[in-house]
């Protein structure tokens, strides 16, 4: 067999393979844009739900939770900028807490919480209204963004 023959045989099978990984690719796409992959729910509890753990944690509604990790260094921005703010703060860990800033509840061995709120994610707020349920659950990454989230609800 001769050089040329070979390489195109070589060429023709690399082209066959490329047209399933393309037929594959394009299935993907197609069942995703058409809704037919399946989509999971986000864990945890969201806005409007009852909020849980506030009587075990000895907090009364409105409240501030913050779900951190003592070795997240956003963290500790975030809770700064929380407790900040005019609702009361609750950082949560899911291990052994640190020291936290003045005003600050700081609670350790959370991870039932953690769970239960679907805190994936650090730093993670929740934000509980006067009527103790959820208005707001969502990963903060900043300070910026935990004050966005403060003042989205104080205008509220």
């Amino acid at each position: 067999m001769s050089f040329q023959t070979s390489a195109l045989i070589v060429t023709w099978v690399a082209l066959v393979l490329m047209a399933f990984v393309v037929a594959g690719l394009v299935r993907q796409v197609h069942a995703l844009s058409s809704g037919g992959a399946a989509r999971q729910a986000p864990a945890g509890l969201r806005a409007g739900d009852a909020a849980t753990g506030l009587d075990v944690l000895g907090v009364e509604a409105p409240a501030v939770l913050l779900f951190l990790r003592s070795t997240c260094s956003t963290c500790v921005d975030v809770l700064d900028e929380a407790a900040s703010g005019a609702r009361p703060v609750v950082a949560l860990y899911e291990g052994r807490a640190p020291d936290v800033p003045p005003g600050v509840v700081a609670v350790g061995d959370q991870a039932r919480l953690f769970a239960a709120y679907g805190a994936l994610a650090t730093p993670f707020a929740v934000l509980v209204g006067p009527g103790g349920r959820i208005t707001a659950a969502t990963p903060v990454g900043s300070r910026e963004a935990v004050r966005t989230l403060l003042d989205a609800v104080r205008t509220a």
